[in-house]
This record gives C-alpha cells, structure tokens and sequence, in this order.
C-alpha cells in the first residue's frame, strides 16, 4: 500500500479483538452483531456503575478462570476463618491444663495446633495460585484492550485525530489503560477475598457468641456510610487527576517533537511557565483525589479501634459472668480484627479501583468514538487494470460545516497526464488530494476513480493505487532500505537499489558508514531534510502507483538537486495520472493541465503557456514569483 500517512484499515478484526470491541460497546460492534453481555450501547459511560458493567464485559472473555479464581478465593477464604477458631480451641486446652491437676493435654493440643498450621499452609497455596491466574487474566485483558484501541485509531477519521492533542491520545493508550491493569490487579482478588471474609468472619462469630458478634457489628453502618461518601467524592477528582495527566503529557510531547523551535525563538520561558501551569494543576488534581481517598484507611483503623475496645470490655464481662470462656473471646477478637482487616483493605482498594475506572472511562470515550463509513464487501472478481481517470464531480467539502471550502467542483484528470494545483495558501489544494485519498469524506457530489465511485470502493484497495509524497516528510525507526520498502513491503534488494538510484538517493547512501542498512533515528534527525524528502520520493517510485501525488514533493532540496529531481519525477510521471502541487511555478511548467484555485474554487485551468497569455490570476503569481528576479537581473 502506497499511503503512508494512513493504517491498513482493510485488515480483518481477529475474534479476539472482536471480544474486546463488542464488550465497548463501539460502533463497530454493533456492525458486526456482537454486543456485551448487558448490551451497552456504544456511548461514553456517565456515572460509576455503568463503567463497571462495562468492565465486567471486557472481562468476560475470561468467565472461567473468574470463576476458578473465585473459587479458589472462596476455599482460602474459608480455612482462614476456621483458623481462629481452632486457636480458641487451643487456648481453652491450656486454660484447661492449667486449672486442672492432669496438666496440659500435649497431644490435643499438637493435633490442634497442627491442623491450624495445615489449613494456613493450604490457605497460602491457593492465595498464591489465584494471583497467578488472576495476573494472567488481567494482562490477557489489557492486551486484547490495548489490539483494540489500535484498531480503533486505525478506524477513526482524520477528523477526530486532527481535533486531539496527541500527548493526550498517547496518554489513553499508555497511561490509562497502564493505570487500569495496576488497579485490576491490586483489587480483584482482594475485594473477593474481603468480601468473603466479611462473610465468614460474620457467620463464625455467630456460631461463637451472637451477643459478642453484634458487639462487633456496632461500627459496621458507619463505616459502609464514610466508604460510599468518600469514594463518591474521590471519582471525580481522580477523571480531574487523569485529564490533567492527558494535558501535561500533550504539552510535552508537543514541546520536544519542536525542540528546535522553542530553542530558535527563544521561547524556552513561556515553554517552562506552561509547564509549570500544567504541572501545578496535575499536581493540584492529585493531591485532591489522593487526599480524598486517603481519608478511607485512617478512618477505618479508628473505626477498628473502637470496635477492638467494646469487645474487649463486653468479653471480659461474658468471661467474668461465666457466660463464655477465653477461648471464645480471644477467638472472637481475632475475628474482629479480620473483621475490620478486609474493611480497611476494601477502603483502600476503593482508592485504586476509582482510579482505574476512572482511566477506564478515558479509554471508553476514545473506543466510543463515531468511526469511518462502512467499507464495501470486496467482490471475487479480478480487478480491471487501473486506466487513472479520476474526475470530481459537483464535490463538496468543509472542515467545520459553518466555513465552507470547496464547493461544487468539477473537474476531470484523464489518464496519464500531470494535473498541477497552484493557488495561494488556504485555496483547498491539499484538501483536493486528500479527498482523493479518501482521508476526508465528502459533504456533497463523488469523486470517481476509471467511472467507478470511489465511495463505493474498499480504502485499502482505492490507496493501493495511489502513490503520495508529502511535503512533511516522514520516515520510520528503522534502516533505510526498511524505510524504501515501507510502500513495498515484498520488493528486492536490486529494486530497491534501481530505485534509488533512479531518485539519486543512492548517491548520499553510499556515503554513509552502513549504507542502506543505516539506522534512522526515532526523531529522522541524522539525515537532512532534503535527503529525507529524496527517499520518500523513491518510496513512491517503488511502489509503482496508476495515480502520483505530489504536494510539494521538492520544497526541502537545493536547486540542482531539484534539477534531478524534476528528471526523476519525469521518468516516474510516466503513464500516470499525476496530482502536482507546487508554490514554485518552476515546477510544473510542462504540467499538461494547470488548475488555478481560490477559495475552494477552481478559477482557472489550462497549459502554462496558455495561462500566461490570459492575464489572470496565474499571470500575477508567475509575475510575483520572476519578475522581481527579472528586474534584479537588469
């Protein structure tokens, strides 16, 4: 595929990813009929529970585990419970020996205390057994979460990407759902196991005395109050923490991608304060959701010890009256304190899993987001071979609908001859090429492609066909000869090499120590600019396009290389229906049509020759761009 500039959206969707997408609920789910298991409809969640409903669906591609971890959870669960029981039994053993004159019953006591280290000893191996299948159904989760969110960008239009700060995407793919997968991990297995142990600590201390155990409960309501007010007023401020976090992660990205800028304008202090501005409200941001959440855990130990002090002082009155013994209490103690140990562990939990649902949301809105039309199913026939007419017909086009930019256009590029767009900034000549990209949808009107409308036809098979030089060129991590073949994936060293010598980039690569095994950098900063844009003018070469675009394809190399250049892109227009767009008039001299635009508007059309002699508008931009020189000359 010869688009560089877009994914390979024709690419089927795995049945993996499929899970994931239709558990979002996205607009691609419903498409393809598969929704999550309460059907959420494909909008970004409002409140917590539907958030976590959500959840639940992304997670149920691993129901069983869920549920062997479950039980597991529940039999380490219920051996530790037991084991405060067996220890009161042990302490009433030794009461017993020491009371009565056979002494200590050594034997029952090393059976008891026995069987209390064994449950202990297998509550500990299912505990470490759950959190190893628990870690594998996150990060089984996160990934098929992460293939999802890829795909998604991969779907979205340029619109939606155009109107989001990149720091904050890279924040919802990296951060959040990083931050989402830490907070699964720490608080699945232990909000289950606290849950359960509130459970049987409760029925357990039922079966000892009902008296003390209502003793034990008295703080119970109040803690359940203080959990829900807080955590309600952490969420909030933890999605503040988070689209904060987006915020400062935008501004940095944005400020070392133009590193060179700031240093040149010497903006280095404006850059410093907004980051301090940036960084002073993230900071803000968390302190208040941290703060917030922080106050569950205190609370809950006073909470705690309060519910310690009242059965210490209502057991030693039961022990006292003789109506029940110490074993019963000091087991009930022990109980209490577990009681209290998964309350304060479910409080601090609450901490992390607002944070994660809060991520969660984040990466829900960008998986909510509307995507592109529809493809067409790809018919079994052998495709025609590619002629390259390409007409618009009565097109239409804005950005924003309250700023028109093109409107009802027309205008035909018959196969084989170079269509050059010349007009000033702003006129709508990038736009006309990326409408034939389909990188932009149409308001009104088609553009067609050898007759046939190019809505209609599938991107990956209309982008085959095209072959586009930038004007910001763009190069990948990677050698050069990976970087050549991006367009080509299956081509060979000798036409790489044809190729590359046909656009002179052959000649700088020589000079280099590992010739076409050098590696670009992640910045593409150990080459030139010019030498960046040679080799994306050989990546199109490469690919062997029906249709080249070309916008602004020599505006980074010197004049004599340009003079090559233009021999090249000859010899590359050949046979092709070619999309030439160029501010120097040079350039496209010998372009078979020149279009003239304004506004959106084409103004003008014809041969350079013939344009010169009307006067009009391409008159005055050829006399701006030479009769100056002209005029120096003499």
């Amino acid at each position: 595929m010869t688009d560089v500039r877009s994914g390979r959206p024709g690419r089927g969707t795995s049945d993996e990813e499929r899970e994931v997408l239709a558990a979002a609920g996205t607009p691609t789910a419903r498409r393809e009929g598969r929704w999550g298991a309460v059907g959420m409809p494909a909008e970004r969640s409002k409140d917590f529970r539907t958030t976590v409903r959500r959840l639940g669906d992304l997670l149920a591609p691993e129901r069983r585990l869920l549920i062997v971890v479950a039980a597991m959870s529940i039999g380490s669960v219920l051996l530790i419970v037991v084991g405060p029981r067996l220890l009161g039994q042990a302490t009433d053993i030794v009461v017993r020996g020491v009371r009565s004159p056979g002494g200590i019953d050594t034997g029952a006591l090393r059976n008891t205390l026995g069987l209390a280290l064994g449950l202990y000893l297998a509550a500990w191996g299912l505990g470490y057994a759950q959190a190893y299948l628990l870690a594998g159904v996150v990060q089984r989760t996160m990934r098929s979460l992460r293939a999802a969110v890829e795909r998604k960008i991969n779907r979205l239009p340029l619109t939606y990407i155009d109107r989001q700060p990149r720091g904050d995407l890279l924040s919802r793919v990296t951060n959040d759902i990083d931050n989402l997968a830490q907070s699964l991990q720490q608080t699945m297995s232990q909000i289950l196991s606290s849950t359960l142990t509130l459970l049987g600590v409760t029925v357990m201390m039922f079966t000892i005395s009902w008296v003390l155990a209502l003793v034990a409960l008295v703080t119970v309501p109040l803690s359940l109050v203080l959990m829900k007010r807080i955590a309600g007023r952490a969420r909030p401020r933890f999605m503040e923490q988070w689209k904060h976090t987006g915020a400062l992660n935008a501004h940095v990205e944005e400020v070392f991608s133009g590193h060179n800028i700031v240093t040149a304008f010497g903006r280095r202090r404006e850059v410093e304060a907004r980051f301090d501005a940036e960084n002073a409200a993230l900071h803000d941001a968390a302190l208040r959701a941290q703060f917030t959440s922080g106050l569950i855990q205190p609370l809950m130990v006073f909470l705690g010890n309060v519910q310690y002090l009242l059965l210490a002082v209502v057991g030693g009155l039961r022990i006292s009256s003789g109506a029940a013994s110490v074993g019963d209490v000091q087991a009930l103690i022990q109980y209490a304190r577990q009681f209290s140990q998964p309350l304060t562990h479910l409080a601090s939990m609450a901490t992390v899993f607002q944070s994660g649902i809060a991520s969660l949301e984040r990466v829900l809105e960008l998986l909510d987001a509307e995507e592109l039309s529809d493809e067409p199913a790809r018919s079994g026939d052998v495709a025609a071979p590619t002629r390259g007419r390409v007409a618009f017909e009565d097109v239409s086009f804005s950005y924003s609908p309250d700023q028109p930019l093109i409107e009802h256009l027309s205008v035909v590029a018959e196969p084989g001859r170079t269509v050059a767009i010349v007009g000033p900034t702003g006129a709508g000549k990038t736009t006309l090429v990326n409408l034939i990209m389909r990188f932009y949808e149409l308001d009104g009107g088609r553009i067609t492609l050898d007759g046939r409308d190019i809505a209609t036809m599938d991107r990956a098979e209309l982008r085959s066909k095209i072959g586009m030089v930038l004007q910001d060129t763009w190069l990948f991590g990677g050698t050069i000869r990976d970087n050549l073949a991006y367009g080509r994936p299956d081509a060979t060293d000798d036409e790489i090499r044809r190729a590359a010598a046909a656009t002179y980039v052959d000649r700088f690569v020589h000079s280099l120590p590992d010739g076409y095994d050098t590696l670009i950098n992640e910045e593409g900063d150990n080459i030139s600019a010019g030498e960046k844009q040679l080799m994306t003018i050989a990546r199109a070469f490469l690919a062997d396009p029906a249709i080249l675009i070309l916008d602004e394809a020599t505006s980074s190399v010197d004049t004599r290389t340009e003079v090559l250049i233009q021999e090249a892109m000859g010899r590359l227009r050949a046979n092709r229906t070619s999309f030439v767009i160029a501010h120097r008039l040079s350039t496209i001299r010998g372009a078979d049509v020149i279009l003239v635009m304004e506004r959106g508007r084409i103004v003008e059309q014809g041969d350079h020759d013939h344009l010169v002699a009307r006067d009009g508008p391409y008159k005055r931009l050829y006399d701006a761009q030479f009769a100056g020189s002209a005029h120096e000359l003499t």
